[in-house]
């Protein structure tokens, strides 16, 4: 089922791998029929993680990158809407000659060339399929896989499929039915599983485990507990200690399976060498489902860890402080910090607006990240500036005067999907800034992912009453970064700073904003 933890399993396989001298990439495929997952509401499927080449993808993306602190590409997530759209325009340029297309061979074909493609150059490729066995949509990729362990052989294919072993609170005990039932479905399909990771609230026992073993038909020592822990930076520790390297080496008739631990070892321990908490309020509007923000969240995981604290998150409603109940964000006074993320659209934003105004004026350190950012500007050309009615193009899109307008190039954007500025951007930082502090570095690269920019009419307005524009880039055409050198921390990007973090180097601005709020 989804959300079982198939994304960390793959994650701490490849690390692994990685961590024996292996040169390893993973990719992800999603069944679901949306080309990408950029016009998908993260409410219902997690955070849309950009990569540097400008593809919206799985949030599973981001565990790759964190994991391998290797970049992966819009290529490395496959959904059935890229397939089907690669058949259909191979269909439409005659390239069949005239065959009747089919699911089989055509768009298996296409699925396996693509991983094939994926693979080269790299010693090992880690492939995560979503969805859950059974399900129609995942079909034609998991016979993809079957046939590809036909083409290549079984000592160049390993498949490790993910279960769950649920304890019912009314007997207490660990049960393996849904194991042996999704080891038979996917037989049926014709994949014979090699491991079985198996999801589980505490250390797989003794007697679930051998059980699972005789009636999956699979060997002991290839049934590993995936239980819960503290960090997911564990999990590959956790993997190692029931030896699933060994498993696999020994399919693979691997060279080696010495692990180079002492870096990632470090990096790991740091999530628990706390003493004391740093509190944070994060103010959105899809906090409802803390996945819409998981790579903001472990961005702050990975500065309060170098900075030897324990970090306490709790995830604020935007909406309640609006509509009357503006005198609620006086509770954002017993946090150490306030962030607000990304987001779209008029809801919740005056309560987001009231958010910043208050961090502000009671000088609490404030990190705003492309909607906070934009959002910033009209809190402050509001309050400090005596603009009352500033706002953005994106609740009024009419009027062209706004603060925050559309970007040129976006204004007659048809499509919605793959259509926003995207990916990887210079940013040129201005000297003797807190930007050029915190940074050290004239230039940077970030992703974004936006359609609106600061209307730089008003720049001087802005810059007179106190704020300085910080960071610029396509040659002074955008602005990039504020801060409010008066306040103890003011501070917000308009790209998502958050997409380049990993664990053991955090991205500078969340590392500055958690050593301010410490």
């Amino acid at each position: 089922m989804s959300g079982l933890g198939k994304g960390i399993v793959a994650s701490s396989v490849a690390k692994l791998l990685q961590l024996t001298g292996l040169k390893v990439t993973c990719t992800k495929i999603d069944p679901y029929v949306n080309y990408d997952a950029g016009t998908m509401n993260p409410t219902a499927h997690g955070e849309v993680f950009v990569t540097d080449d400008g593809g919206e993808c799985d949030m599973d993306m981001g565990n790759y990158e964190r994991f391998l602190n290797t970049p992966m590409t819009k290529w490395h997530n496959i959904t059935t809407g890229r397939i089907y759209s690669d058949v259909i325009k191979a269909e439409r340029e005659g390239k069949y000659l005239g065959q009747c297309v089919q699911i089989i061979p055509h768009v298996t074909d296409v699925i396996k060339n693509t991983l094939k493609n994926l693979a080269k150059g790299h010693d090992v490729l880690v492939v995560e399929c979503g969805g859950t066995v059974g399900d129609i949509e995942s079909l034609p990729f998991l016979e993809s896989f079957r046939q590809m362990e036909l083409e290549v052989g079984d000592t160049e294919t390993l498949f490790i499929h993910v279960t769950l072993a649920p304890i019912l609170d009314v007997v207490g005990e660990q049960k393996t039915k849904p194991t042996q039932h999704s080891v038979q479905e996917l037989r049926r399909i014709g994949i014979h599983p090699y491991i079985l990771a198996v999801r589980c609230q505490k250390p797989l026992n003794r007697d679930a485990r051998h059980k699972i073993s005789m009636f999956a038909s699979i060997r002991e020592q290839c049934v590993i507990s995936c239980h819960d822990c503290s960090s997911i930076y564990d999990v590959p520790e956790i993997l190692k200690d029931q030896g699933i390297i060994d498993v696999i080496s020994d399919k693979f008739d691997l060279k080696s399976r010495n692990i180079k631990w002492a870096e990632w070892k470090n990096v790991a321990n740091s999530f628990f060498n706390s003493s004391g908490n740093v509190n944070i309020g994060i103010v959105g509007k899809y906090v409802n489902l803390p996945d819409s923000y998981v790579s903001v969240y472990q961005a702050l995981l990975h500065s309060s860890a170098k900075s030897g604290k324990k970090l306490s998150v709790d995830w604020i409603d935007s909406e309640r402080f609006e509509n009357g109940n503006q005198n609620e964000v006086k509770l954002l006074n017993k946090y150490d910090g306030i962030l607000v993320p990304g987001g779209f659209g008029t809801r919740g934003s005056e309560g987001i607006i009231n958010s910043i105004k208050y961090a502000r004026k009671k000088n609490i350190p404030f990190l705003g990240i492309c909607f906070g950012f934009q959002l910033s500007l009209i809190e402050f050309a509001r309050n400090q500036c005596g603009m009352t009615d500033a706002s953005s193009q994106e609740f009024n899109p009419k009027d062209n005067n706004s603060l925050v307008k559309f970007m040129p190039e976006q204004e007659h954007t048809v499509n919605l999907g793959g259509s926003m500025r995207l990916g990887k951007h210079d940013i040129t930082i201005v000297p003797s800034t807190f930007a050029d502090r915190i940074y050290q570095n004239n230039k940077i690269q970030r992703r974004h992912r936006h359609r609106y920019e600061f209307n730089q009419d008003y720049r001087k307005t802005i810059e007179e009453s106190g704020m300085v524009l910080s960071g610029h880039s396509d040659k002074g055409r955008r602005i990039e970064i504020l801060e409010i050198p008066s306040n103890k921390f003011f501070f917000a990007v308009q790209y998502h700073s958050e997409f380049s973090s990993i664990p053991g180097k955090p991205e500078e601005a969340f590392e500055a904003f958690i050593t301010s709020c410490i």
